[in-house]
């Protein structure tokens, strides 16, 4: 598979573990890639659910997706301040068709002022029962939810506000160019 180039747009695609597709965001910018991760924008980007249902993205988000930890991050630009909403997911791999992982229910959402909430337990829990999550996996994911913890304690990589203000300046550069 090629890797795309910045300033090329890619489609994302979310599935559950039992592989059913969950949701497609089109149009993705590339902002960078490397051989672990790639850095994305959605900006009004086109989301399609897996039901058909189909929405356009409010604001400005920065997209960090890696090939060895089991979350994504998505920094949300907004008027109040950066909100983050990351998905405990597995790695991402990319093919010819699109950057895909799969999406293990687990959310936290950061709020501008720093709060901090975990998501949809509830709804892990179901789907862990339903769709037979191993206890491997099972594993895997809390210990990536104290990692993505301590990222968002010590303002790592995408907590930071450098790493926002650099990769939407590099956003807004590539867009000029479009």
């Amino acid at each position: 598979m090629r890797v795309p180039k910045e300033g090329e747009f890619i489609t994302i695609q979310s599935y559950k573990h039992d592989g059913s597709l969950h949701r497609t965001w089109r149009d993705t910018m590339v902002l960078k890639t490397s051989e672990c991760s790639i850095i994305g924008m959605n900006d009004h980007t086109l989301v399609t659910e897996a039901d058909g249902r189909r929405w356009v993205t409010r604001e400005p988000a920065i997209l960090y997706f890696h090939t060895k930890y089991w979350f994504n991050i998505i920094a949300m630009i907004r008027e109040k301040g950066v909100s983050y909403y990351c998905n405990l997911a597995s790695p991402y791999v990319l093919d010819e068709e699109a950057l895909k992982y799969i999406d293990y229910d687990l959310d936290i959402k950061v709020f501008p002022d720093g709060e901090k909430r975990l998501l949809d337990v509830d709804e892990y829990e179901d789907h862990r029962k339903e769709m037979n999550y191993s206890d491997e996996i099972d594993l895997v994911l809390k210990e990536n939810v104290k990692i993505l913890v301590d990222w968002i304690n010590n303002e790592k990589g995408p907590f930071s506000m450098e790493y926002v203000d650099v990769w939407y300046e590099r956003y807004q550069q590539l867009s000029r160019r479009q």
